[in-house]
């Protein structure tokens, strides 16, 4: 909304006003905005939450610690859901179509968690919104996802970008909303509709996903759907869980999140700037620029909730906030067309729930085979298992923080590392 007031005040000719065109302005703001609203904001929504006794049940499970947080107030990712909502409807182009898929991934997820999290706490079902109930509204965000991003005609890519040696301020090429010598003489590559997303490591790292219908004798891929989206779902539904699996301590979910929000923030940067995009030789996409709006507002939030969230815990996430940070965090990385490179960027969520299917398969395999299940790890997901070899709550997140920096690190790094 102050995007589209800032852009009547420079047609105008409003001194100072067309700073508000730059993305890189807009997504510094957002940062700050979404940061100050998760921790003065965030402060009054866990005092309510503590005064409508709206508190995490605790299962014993025999972990140092666990039963101490037992009524801490729960459904915390409402804090993280308003603290990104806010400055996205403040901040960008809500016309832009990625803008709009984002913020349906936000408040549709956002509702799935808070069902789950309604029902174990009013309803007092521990068991919660059903596994089942789960993955059928992660499936029909996928097929959303999926047919907008295959169908849609504004989702569009520049795959081979010329820049003028003469062209030298990138924030010329961010502008959302203008027309200018800058921004409109460029010889940019012809906008088309493609089904390429990017591989990790390899040279002219390109996948069409049209390839995957070739032998049926579609020489265009137009049946590609047929796999693209199914893919899709899965992608989504993956992520999701697995941020929600990684919610199991103080700061984790929220800490690992935030240092993935800012790789992508990048990746969404450098896609959506004409500059970098031919200097690294990667797919141009236009109007991506607003995505890493939309991905500054998360790492805001993420950073302020962790504020509140760290150990000792004032507030849960729940799974309002874990299934929402995973789905945003999947949507985004399909929207970039770098969902290949998730399982680097999102490899504790990986390690998390690699370590579930792991301990469940083995048990039920030597159940099977001698009568007796036994486990691989003391206790799934991962972070239990070293709580029960006795590492420190604290020192558990930190970690697994550290790890996850160097994942995002390795995942930017992937660009040229080819």
């Amino acid at each position: 909304m102050l995007y589209y007031f800032f852009d009547w005040l420079d047609k105008l000719n409003v001194p100072g006003a067309a700073v508000f065109q730059y993305i890189s302005f807009r997504a510094a703001l957002a940062v700050i905005l979404s940061l100050f609203i998760s921790m003065i904001i965030g402060k009054s929504i866990i005092n309510l939450l503590r005064k409508k006794q709206v508190g995490e049940s605790i299962r014993d499970l025999g972990l140092q610690g666990q039963m101490e947080k037992k009524g801490t107030p729960t459904m915390g990712g409402i804090i993280i859901i308003a603290s990104i909502l806010v400055p996205v409807l403040l901040l960008t182009n809500l016309n832009n179509i990625y803008i709009i898929l984002m913020i349906f991934t936000t408040i549709w997820l956002g509702l799935l968690g808070f069902s789950d999290d309604y029902i174990k706490v009013f309803k007092k079902n521990k068991e919660g919104l059903s596994g089942k109930r789960k993955l059928i509204g992660q499936i029909f965000l996928g097929l959303v996802v999926g047919v907008v991003m295959f169908f849609h005609p504004e989702v569009t890519v520049k795959e081979h970008v010329a820049i003028p040696a003469t062209v030298t301020n990138t924030d010329d090429l961010l502008k959302i909303g203008k027309s200018d010598n800058t921004t409109t003489t460029l010889p940019l590559a012809e906008e088309k509709h493609s089904t390429k997303t990017t591989i990790p490591f390899v040279k002219n790292n390109e996948f069409d996903y049209a390839w995957l219908t070739q032998w049926m004798g579609d020489t265009d891929g137009k049946w590609s759907f047929l796999f693209y989206i199914p893919i899709i779902i899965f992608i989504i539904a993956a992520v999701s869980n697995g941020a929600n699996l990684t919610d199991g301590l103080d700061g984790l979910a929220a800490g690992t999140s935030a240092t993935i929000a800012v790789g992508i923030a990048i990746l969404a940067y450098v896609s959506g700037n004409a500059i970098f995009a031919d200097y690294l030789n990667i797919m141009y996409i236009p109007h991506i620029g607003e995505l890493a709006i939309f991905i500054s507002a998360l790492v805001g939030a993420c950073i302020g909730f962790y504020w509140w969230n760290c150990y000792p815990a004032q507030v849960f996430m729940g799974d309002t906030g874990s299934l929402t940070l995973g789905g945003i965090i999947a949507v985004s990385c399909i929207i970039i067309r770098k969902e290949f490179l998730i399982p680097i960027l999102c490899g504790v969520f990986l390690i998390q729930t690699l370590s579930v299917i792991i301990q469940v398969l083995y048990f039920r395999y030597t159940k099977r085979r001698y009568g007796e299940g036994k486990r691989v790890f003391l206790m799934s997901p991962l972070h239990h298992h070293y709580q029960k070899k006795g590492f420190h709550e604290a020192k558990i997140v930190q970690r697994f923080i550290v790890v996850s920096i160097l994942l995002v690190v390795l995942t930017v790094v992937t660009l040229k590392l080819r």
